[in-house]
């Protein structure tokens, strides 16, 4: 007796026999036992997910001899007949062999005569989407107004390139691509029923690469029992697949996780003389960077479908929510560019050297190190960090050290006490970005007090002041003069303020004037210039307002 493949072999004989697609099983139940039957369904989704299984058995409860059902008995005449493929009822075609529309209008000259056999005429059309324009016109018609006694089951993996005229005249169902752990429970019941040894990491692979095809699944399956010798060994997967084992990923992450650039160079080199596939092992990475950053904030959200919860867990703790960010953006952009590297292999290996190069920031401007985790998300800075806060930017790289910058000729020295406070000039000294800077710029001081700097802040701006920049500005000045000095910085026009000089000029205003200073010396410069008197004189030429710019060099 010839070999019959698993695919086949195991293919569901009723509904109840289906793994996954619940969503489309559900209807066609409902639909059958309530006697509700359309005349026409469309059946969507990606090779190998049940399309024309689920057409098949939709067409056995039509026709089954104990009546129209969700369950058919598998028994009787007609139901063996559907099975074995000679159902003189039931009409099979492959629209991608017959695209011309005389074969299609041959196909429809039967469609008024009654069943010979059955209770319905049923017409299965699989890969629909390969009708050409004219065979969609021609069963146009047919397919709005059928006869009573047909029904028609169309199946194809790209619903897109069906008109909206047929969509609009189906019941159209998706089934959705299987997840791995749904594949890898068939593989593991077909396996036991056959009596075939097999190993739980053996199967998960050949699941993974069925890439949530049911049919691409078992099909792996009979080639791995033949390459096996009638086993299915975790070792033999890998060498038929071409993959990797999971432990060596692991080890990439363990290399980053330590900060060891030896260990990682080490394992790509190992990795070398397998020839692996670089990109499909950073897209590994990325898997496993998400599985980690997810075990960061929800730990219970991890499944463990591949067994290798308690290893995720173990990576989430030695690595810092800001690492595992910035390693998966870097993979992901790695992927990317790696067509573009002189080699794959070193392609790979400037990834890894580009996630020990860029580090995150802590909070106090401290590169992280590896083994050392955040206590908290990003956004939920520690008690240490709210009382001094201290701005840091996204990352750093690791560079040689250089020699500090001269002081600028144009700034002073720190000033010798409080009391000698400059507010503009000490400004320049602080270091501040962004809003902090834009704040301290809109301040004037008001008066120092014991150890407290009293700023006030122009009504108008009121929208930069928030108690964290305010914070921050408190720590840079701190850095200045020592941590027990205060800053205090009230909005003009608060009781607080009813009192307050409004005659103290702000950094910001020292800034703008200087800035209409050198714009006014810029435009008496062009008006001096002798080639621009003579374009006046010989051309009648004006300066135009506004189009003057001092020069910053």
């Amino acid at each position: 007796m010839a070999y019959k493949v698993l695919a086949l072999k195991w293919r569901p004989r009723a509904f109840s026999e289906m793994v996954g697609q619940e969503n489309v099983l559900r209807a066609l139940t409902h639909a059958l036992d309530s006697g509700r039957i359309h005349h026409a369904f469309l059946f969507t989704g990606t090779r190998g997910v049940g399309k024309t299984t689920v057409a098949r058995i939709l067409a056995k409860s039509l026709n089954c001899e104990q009546g129209i059902t969700a369950r058919p008995c598998c028994v009787c005449a007609a139901c063996k007949e559907i099975e074995e493929g000679r159902f003189v009822d039931l009409i099979e075609v492959d629209a991608a062999s017959r695209t011309k529309v005389e074969e299609t209008r041959e196909l429809l000259e039967n469609v008024q005569y009654t069943p010979t056999f059955g209770r319905y005429k049923v017409y299965l059309i699989d890969e629909v989407h390969m009708f050409s324009k004219s065979s969609f016109n021609a069963i146009l018609k047919t397919l709005e107004e059928p006869p009573p006694h047909v029904k028609f089951l169309l199946a194809t993996t790209d619903p897109q390139k069906l008109p909206v005229t047929i969509l609009s005249r189906c019941l159209q169902f998706n089934l959705r691509s299987l997840p791995l752990p749904i594949i890898r429970d068939r593989m593991v019941y077909i396996l036991e029923a056959e009596g075939i040894p097999f190993e739980d990491t053996a199967l998960r692979e050949l699941a993974r690469g069925a890439d949530g095809s049911m049919r691409d699944g078992l099909s792996l399956l009979d080639q791995a029992i033949a390459y096996g010798g009638g086993k299915v060994m975790t070792e033999d997967v890998y060498a038929m697949l071409g993959t990797l084992s999971w432990d060596v990923v692991y080890a990439l992450l363990e290399g980053l996780a330590a900060g060891d650039a030896s260990v990682l160079m080490t394992t790509v080199g190992t990795l070398a003389e397998r020839t692996p596939d670089w990109n499909a092992l950073l897209g590994d990475m990325v898997g496993l960077l998400q599985r980690i950053a997810l075990a960061q904030f929800v730990p219970e959200a991890v499944d463990d479908h591949v067994g290798d919860r308690e290893r995720i867990l173990a990576l989430a703790k030695r690595m810092t929510v800001e690492e595992v960010q910035l390693h998966y953006q870097i993979a992901l952009l790695g992927r990317r560019d790696l067509a573009l590297a002189p080699d794959p292999r070193s392609g790979f290996e400037m990834v890894l050297l580009r996630m020990l190069a860029f580090r995150p920031l802590t909070e106090e401007g401290a590169e992280v190190r590896a083994g050392t985790r955040s206590a908290a998300p990003p956004h939920a800075p520690s008690a240490s960090s709210q009382a001094a806060p201290v701005p840091a930017a996204p990352m750093s790289v690791v560079e040689p050290k250089r020699a500090d910058p001269p002081t600028p000729m144009a700034v002073p020295a720190a000033p010798v006490s409080l009391s000698e406070v400059h507010w503009p000039t000490l400004v320049a000294r602080l270091g501040l970005g962004g809003f902090n800077h834009q704040l301290a710029m809109h301040c004037s001081l008001q008066r120092v007090e014991e150890n407290t700097l009293h700023l006030t802040l122009e009504k108008i701006h009121r929208s930069l002041l928030n108690k964290t920049r305010e914070q921050y500005i408190e720590a840079a000045v701190q850095q200045e003069f020592g941590s027990n000095v205060r800053v205090a910085i009230l909005v003009m026009g608060d009781v607080a303020t009813a009192t307050a000089s409004a005659t103290a000029v702000t950094p910001a205003q020292i800034q703008e004037i200087r800035e209409q200073e050198r714009m006014a010396a810029a435009q008496r410069s062009i008006a001096r210039d002798p080639c621009v008197q003579a374009l006046q004189q010989t051309f009648e030429a004006t300066l135009v307002d506004g189009s003057i710019r001092p020069h910053d060099g």
